[in-house]
């Protein structure tokens, strides 16, 4: 009797062939029933089918406006395409709740996933549905994807909008906030600074009317006019260009002090003035956050499930796993010896 050596294959690839052959039949039973139950468990019967569509935009510049605008050439542009910090600055705001939220409370999401709030983690839920179905990604060129998944393609088309818009006013709301507040605090520097000023021109015509208009220059004059006069012995003269010159002694110094102050302060005036007026364009004026490369399409064709690659996948499983079943059947006994052996 013919002993089975333990090294020998159980089949080899002619045996396999032949055997495959006369389960031709079978096999084919097999493969068509797979087709029709992955044809039936895809249909909108068991999945329900969802629509994809996408909107990319481009981040901008974070440079200021005014500084855009009225800045020198070194300033960043803001109609400029941003770089890979703006692209990632996008992306934080997509994935934050006051996105969420308001996506969720606009289109009523808890009643249109069909989610009941009297059980226990209605939201947990929600927010996992809206994980699976609101995508956001960053391309290689640094432009922000835009994804939303949906049984109502119009709908999915008007969130992916929504929030490209609201994208947008998010970013814009929180630059602005920043914006007044520094507008406030220059603008209290300024005031304050104006108020300075105005004291300080207060005083110098305090002086002037005092006689004081010009200390070097009137006392160069005075005391080249006094010796004059006392060369010549005019008393009267000299008596009324001593009291100018006491006036000068008295108030020389605070005119000086005040007039070299008044000079500094103009400069830092004219300088805190053209800061004012660019914290003001910038809490007041505009501009987008993002550049719309494609806005978001309504869709022709269902995304999700891919029906023709799923009932393909599940047929060639069906008919891989029924020909390894059927081998394992039929090579059992030889199996069983090889065990014991």
């Amino acid at each position: 009797m013919h002993q089975t050596n333990s090294n020998e294959p159980l089949l080899n690839s002619t045996e396999i062939l032949i055997r495959l052959y006369q389960k031709r039949k079978l096999l084919i039973i097999i493969f068509i029933l797979a087709i029709v139950s992955s044809i039936l468990f895809t249909s909108p019967l068991f999945i329900t089918p969802l629509f994809k569509s996408s909107a990319v935009i481009y981040p901008v510049n974070s440079g200021s406006i005014s500084g855009a605008l009225l800045g020198d050439k070194q300033s960043r542009d803001n109609l400029s395409f941003g770089d890979e910090v703006e692209s990632e600055q996008l992306m934080q705001l997509l994935n934050s709740s006051l996105i969420r939220d308001h996506v969720v409370n606009k289109f009523k999401l808890l009643k249109h996933y069909k989610i009941d709030t009297t059980k226990r983690f209605a939201k947990t839920k929600l927010y996992n549905e809206f994980k699976e179905k609101f995508r956001f990604s960053r391309t290689e060129y640094m432009a922000v994807q835009i994804q939303v998944l949906d049984r109502d393609p119009v709908l999915a088309a008007e969130m992916a909008n929504d929030i490209v818009k609201l994208l947008d006013t998010v970013k814009t709301n929180i630059q602005r906030q920043r914006a007044i507040e520094g507008l406030k605090i220059i603008e209290d520097e300024y005031n304050n600074l104006l108020q300075e000023f105005q004291l300080m021109e207060d005083s110098m015509t305090i002086l002037r009317k005092m006689g004081v208009h010009d200390y070097e220059s009137q006392a160069e004059m005075i005391n080249r006019q006094l010796a004059i006069e006392l060369g010549e012995g005019n008393q009267a003269a000299v008596k009324r260009l001593e009291e100018r010159l006491e006036v000068l002694t008295k108030y020389g110094g605070p005119y000086v002090s005040l007039r070299d102050k008044l000079n500094y302060e103009r400069q830092r005036l004219s300088v805190i003035k053209e800061k004012y007026q660019e914290a003001k364009m910038d809490a007041s004026k505009l501009l987008p956050q993002s550049f719309v490369i494609s806005e978001a399409l309504v869709a022709e064709k269902k995304s999700y499930p891919p029906r023709t690659v799923l009932v393909l996948a599940i047929s060639a499983s069906a008919l891989f796993f029924s020909i390894l079943l059927i081998f394992f059947i039929e090579n059992l006994t030889k199996i069983k010896e090889k065990i014991v052996k």
